[in-house]
């Protein structure tokens, strides 16, 4: 199968810079050998194919007596990551989202937010592996010490140092602050940021787990209803501001630490094409300045990014689905990682096959602006009448970079893409988290590991949660991938907090 790309569009602004569509209408199959390279911004960046694979059992226990999930965001604690001779070490983190629920039957529990610890061992050599033990956790809670809920809130606001947050009124969770976490970040000082999806709010953490700011999103991107109260519900969407269940999945600050990129799902409401599924392919990515502070109350840079779209079918037909972004990890002040993904796989609904999984590059250079104008500081919308971006905007480049549907690849750690493949593990749907690591190779020194996860939406066999029963028909495994990619220019910002 052939990758099909509408191709550049030109664009009337700014010099008449090009913007990019990615139409995906067959399966994106890895079509050409390892390793492969793309050119970026006079860069040439190079992916070495997949080099290592783990699992855990879905249903592994964590330290707080539920099932653990798998993996909404993850990240190597910063000065733990090592190397002897061909076997690597690490602190891992990972961020469950909001626990085991039901939106279609309002079935949700009172989860407490948390993040969880493992002993990460990647070796290499002849029998490449990836192990993970787990290794305890932390509780994550508020400005008051008490823990976040992944309970649906509703209606409900509760405010906290003058910001509306979302909070259960009453029933599962009452009183406490609603958290989807999603995307996950640690500071040098071993705090933390973690992404929301109902808020669309960045909380700032300090290393034992409290709650010490909020980076609140600008007006444009917070949920509000038609007469422009907060409207934090996952049941249905806003009249404008991010899209239910699409908040801040990806989160990144750039190498030297004084950026800190926050990227939507997908489109925010008002920048949807009304009733296409493929019209959310505008992603909003809001800029922080955190080198004065690191709750900053406005962004310095706001873009929009083009998300692909492809045919869920993956029959050649046209594009009806967005592959919505699952997260980011910055290079550079303008350059990041994108993993973008479609909705088939291992513990997806119906049997669609599987089109689009790939980590794009991403380079905001020569895109419009958008901060402190009526698309940041209003419910503008991007697109005109005709559900068409304006002229006047332009967007980042993109760049397809690490294909993660490369069958003979993935054939080699036990994968397929398919089902009933003899003696492999279906490809899972949802790839959500990343994380990178240098190689430590002096012979390489621009080689590094990136490490992407899989969100298995709790989904096990004998699945606990809040202690109660939550079982499924199938064990959805907690899952990790390891590449090696070449990014020239990264090793000197980021190498004092790896040894």
């Amino acid at each position: 199968m052939r990758r099909l790309i509408a191709g550049l569009v030109a664009s009337l602004a700014l010099g008449g810079l090009p913007a990019q569509t990615l139409e995906l209408r067959v399966p994106d199959l890895a079509a050409t050998p390892l390793p492969r390279s793309v050119d970026m911004g006079g860069i040439t960046y190079v992916d070495h194919g997949l080099v290592a694979a783990g699992s855990l059992p879905a249903g592994t226990v964590d330290f707080l007596g539920d099932t653990l999930g798998s993996f909404s965001s993850l990240a190597i604690q910063p000065g733990t990551w090592k190397r002897e001779g061909d076997t690597y070490t690490g602190v891992l983190w990972t961020l469950p989202d909001r626990g085991r629920n039901d939106p279609e039957h309002q079935l949700f529990f009172d989860y407490r937010g948390r993040l969880h610890r493992f002993r990460l061992t990647l070796r290499l050599g002849d029998t490449p592996q990836l192990t993970l033990l787990p290794d305890g956790g932390r509780e994550l809670r508020d400005f008051d010490g008490r823990p976040f809920t992944g309970a649906e809130p509703g209606q409900g606001t509760r405010s906290e140092h003058g910001i509306v947050l979302p909070s259960p009124a009453k029933g599962t969770g009452a009183g406490k602050v609603s958290l989807d976490a999603e995307s996950l970040q640690f500071t040098p000082d071993g705090g933390f940021y973690v992404g929301d999806e109902y808020a669309a709010n960045v909380y700032r953490f300090d290393p034992r787990g409290r709650l010490t700011g909020i980076v609140v999103p600008p007006l444009a991107v917070r949920p509000r209803d038609a007469a422009g109260r907060p409207d934090f519900t996952s049941l249905r969407p806003p009249a404008t501001g991010r899209r239910n269940n699409q908040g801040v999945e990806g989160m990144a600050l750039s190498p030297d630490g004084t950026r800190l990129f926050v990227v939507l799902q997908s489109a925010l409401v008002q920048d949807s094409a009304p009733g296409d599924a493929s019209g959310r392919t505008l992603a909003r990515v809001v800029v922080y300045d955190t080198s004065r502070t690191t709750v900053p109350s406005a962004p310095i840079a706001h873009y929009v990014v083009r998300l692909p779209s492809y045919t869920d079918r993956g029959d050649g037909g046209s594009p009806n689905r967005t592959a919505a972004q699952s997260e980011i990890r910055a290079l550079d002040d303008h350059r990041f990682l994108m993993l973008a993904r479609d909705g088939s796989g291992y513990g997806a609904e119906g049997k669609r096959p599987i089109v689009f999984k790939s980590v794009l590059l991403v380079d905001t250079d020569g895109a419009t602006n958008l901060a402190g104008t009526p698309y940041e500081t209003a419910a503008t919308p991007l697109i005109d009448a005709h559900g068409v971006l304006r002229t006047d905007i332009h967007t980042a480049t993109t760049r397809p970079f690490v294909n993660l549907l490369d069958p003979a690849n993935l054939a080699r750690f036990g994968l397929g893409m398919q089902a009933d493949e003899a003696g492999k593990a279906q490809l899972s749907e949802k790839w959500e988290a990343m994380d990178l690591v240098p190689a430590l190779d002096p012979a390489h020194p621009d080689d590094w590991f990136l490490l992407v996860g899989n969100d298995n939406d709790f989904i096990a066999r004998h699945c606990v949660m809040d202690g109660q029963r939550c079982d499924s028909d199938i064990d959805n495994d907690n899952r990790i991938l390891v590449y090696r990619l070449s990014l020239p220019g990264m090793r000197s910002a980021t190498a004092p907090h790896h040894r």
